[in-house]
């Protein structure tokens, strides 16, 4: 485990308190779990603009759709 050392707002400070207490849950599990939560929302806006970028690929959609045609043609036998 790594301890990590950081500033934050006052105001985000007081924000923290309340919700940790709120929640009966120490600060640094309040913020490990919104960093994670941070971090998949990331990951996931990263996959939705990979596939938006594929999607106006020319050679993307081509292969897509031999591989549409490649499962129909199993799907027939």
């Amino acid at each position: 485990m790594v301890t990590f050392t950081s500033s934050i707002p006052d105001e985000l400070s007081k924000q923290l308190n309340e919700k940790a207490r709120a929640l009966s849950l120490p600060k640094n599990k309040l913020i490990e779990n919104a960093l994670r939560l941070y971090i998949e929302h990331l990951e996931r806006a990263e996959y939705i603009r990979s596939y938006k970028q594929a999607s106006s690929d020319n050679d993307i959609l081509l292969m897509a759709e031999e591989g549409m045609t490649e499962y129909l043609k199993q799907l027939e036998k």
